[in-house]
């Protein structure tokens, strides 16, 4: 076919969308963490110390040297920035890199120096010792020999890494299933979630990765098993969707570029049906609740959740249907070239660049055509190549996503191309709030562990029914459209179940914070110079916030909870979230470019203007 150029801007989605969804998680807590770049070079270690490779530079101390006043002084001004308290392991490695870069190394002088500051040289080193120590394989230069993990197998004890991924700053933990619903890793990611929703905005508890949606086809467990440790880099997606974009003919393309066009507003709404509930959290949190109401009310909750995925579960079995379509008309040749590219190893992926194999979309198509076409073309290989061990599999992150943990931890890497996001960055600030809270507060978050346990597990077992079902697509068969809109649901309610659980803690926690703890939070939360948007379509900011519909049916005693209609099995519109309407087109057409749309909710409609133009930049889609 003709290849056809593409704005900058919209291409510019394929490597910002998994900047977003970098997010997703794995396992938690102190030393876990990725390398960001020009982090694989030498660092310090207990009190500045770097790894000893190479002799003193001329004019810095050497390790049984005294310091001087002024690099005393530089020691001091570095520290400055940080408190002792609440160090986290990402904190460390800064640190160390700023003594790397003044000139300071290690040594008894340099340890009594950062004691005088008021901070612990071996806490510094704990968090983030020196290349090559820590006692792990990789350390000892043992296992080269490790091959990575393939679509059907369980993920192995990675927690030293292999040769590659430690020296590359990449070591990637154990992930699994029985790891993402440990009490431990839930617990970083719920205290992680209550930081950034009590220090955080409305607008920035709305952004989240669209990754997190549609997501049985095992994208999240090959990233997070990634051999090369790319699984969190932009160019994991991009590289992915490029060889099946290569590979793939016009014909089999066109499979993913309609279905792209009938989705792309499909998944504004979705993203649109959040809101409402993201509000009444605020409004618990802020004791905006109704007039005699006495709390956000569990079974309203649960239900209006439960609506809003059985829509989510309808896109999935479209996306799921399409595949399968274009699985039974892949060529032998196809499938030679895509069985080359090893499930769970970046480094196996030819370096293409299809860019002008995208398609500029019609006009009046929402700006997630190319985002939607995208994701199809990188989950594609996953799902084929993968297994219902991946598609089951979710990060710790994966729930509960209403809070703003996504936007204090992804926003940083957003633009840019080749960046890291840190997985011990939800352990270290999760610890580190929960230590700021006294015993009751604390009480309040870390009963959630308990109380989940029987939800999460659930959660696992309507996954793997969903996946085994959708995967007959697969097989030439044909899923049963209404078990997985029913599965869907349950999916739902048991999310909103748990996110009810975390709203209403954090509420509890936020109504007896002093001015003392809410000001180490701010400290902790680390975001100064980040301006959230009004509210994010995904990761796509809003230049304006929708009138959004009255909340109250998510109060307790609200009458509107008890008259929520079912959401159909063929459009499952949410009656009381809302949907882009306009004059201008029958329900269920494509919205003209430019022209006014409303947001309707329930029995009040208000309006929203839609973005102008191609040349908006899509959001990051990222899986």
């Amino acid at each position: 076919m003709k290849k056809t150029a593409i704005v900058t801007a919209v291409m510019v989605t394929a490597w910002m969308f998994n900047a977003a969804a970098a997010d997703e998680g794995g396992p938690q807590g102190p030393g876990g963490d990725r390398q960001g770049p020009g982090m694989g070079q030498q660092q310090g270690g207990s009190g500045g110390e770097l790894d000893g490779r190479r002799p003193p530079r001329r004019g810095e101390p050497r390790s049984d040297e005294a310091l001087t006043a002024e690099q005393t002084a530089q020691v001091k001004a570095i520290l400055s920035k940080y408190s002792a308290d609440t160090l986290t392991a990402v904190q460390a490695k800064a640190i160390h890199e700023a003594f790397r870069q003044a000139g300071l190394r290690g040594g008894p002088a340099m340890g009594e120096a950062i004691k005088a500051a008021g901070f612990d040289p071996e806490k510094l080193r704990d968090l983030a010792p020196p290349p090559g120590q820590g006692g792990t394989k990789a350390g000892r230069g043992e296992g080269e020999n490790e091959r990575p993990p393939q679509g059907g197998d369980e993920p192995a004890d990675r927690s030293g890494g292999n040769a590659r991924t430690q020296n590359s700053g990449h070591g990637q933990g154990k992930y699994s299933l029985d790891q993402a619903i440990s009490d431990r890793a839930q617990l970083s990611t719920i205290a992680f979630s209550g930081l950034a929703f009590l220090t955080g905005d409305f607008g920035g508890a709305t952004f989240m990765p669209p990754g997190k949606v549609c997501d049985y086809f095992g994208f999240q467990y090959m990233r997070d098993i990634d051999a090369a440790g790319k699984g969190h880099n932009p160019m994991f997606l991009s590289r992915v969707a490029a060889n099946v974009m290569h590979i793939l003919n016009e014909g089999q393309r066109k499979m993913f570029e309609d279905l792209a066009a009938e989705q792309a507003g499909q998944f504004e709404q979705l993203a649109l049906k959040r809101i409402p509930l993201i509000k009444a959290f605020h409004r618990e949190r802020d004791g905006q609740i109704p007039q005699g109401a006495t709390g956000l009310s569990r079974e309203a909750v649960i239900r209006y959740v439960g609506d809003f995925y059985a829509y989510d579960a309808e896109l999935s079995y479209r996306r799921a249907e399409v595949f399968g379509k274009v699985v039974s008309s892949l060529t032998s040749d196809q499938k030679t070239y895509l069985g080359k590219m090893k499930f769970g190893d970046f480094n196996t992926w030819p370096e293409l660049d299809e860019r002008s194999l995208l398609k500029r979309p019609a006009a009046g198509v929402s700006k997630f055509y190319n985002v939607a076409y995208m994701t199809y073309a990188s989950e594609f290989f996953s799902w084929m190549a993968g297994s219902v061990t991946a598609d089951v599999y979710f990060c710790p992150e994966r729930h509960g996503t209403y809070f703003g943990g996504f936007y204090m931890k992804d926003m940083p890497a957003m633009g840019k191309r080749n960046f890291d996001i840190s997985t011990a960055v939800t352990g270290d600030s999760g610890e580190n709030f929960l230590k700021l809270l006294s015993a009751d507060q604390r009480g309040n978050i870390t009963s959630i562990t308990e109380r989940q346990r029987k939800p999460l597990a659930e959660m696992v077992t309507v996954r793997e029914a969903m996946s085994k079902e959708l995967r007959k697509f697969l097989s030439g068969g044909q899923a049963d459209k209404q078990k997985v809109l029913s599965l869907g649901r349950r999916y739902g309610e048991l999310d909103g179940e748990v996110s009810w659980m975390y709203a209403t803690a954090f509420a509890k926690v936020n109504r007896t914070l002093t001015a003392e703890q809410r000001a180490a939070m701010k400290k902790l939360r680390n975001m100064d110079g980040y301006q959230s948007a009004p509210a994010y379509l995904y990761s796509s900011p809003m230049q304006t916030l929708p009138e959004i519909p009255d909340t109250d049916f998510l109060f307790s005693s609200s009458t509107a909870a008890q008259k929520m209609s079912p959401v159909s099995a063929v459009k499952a519109t949410v009656e009381t979230g809302f949907a882009l309407r306009s004059s201008a087109v029958a329900d269920g057409g494509q919205l003209p470019r430019g022209c006014p749309a409303t947001l309707r909710g329930g029995n009040r409609t208000f309006s929203r203007p839609v973005a102008q133009g191609h040349g908006d930049a899509p959001p990051p889609l990222c899986n």
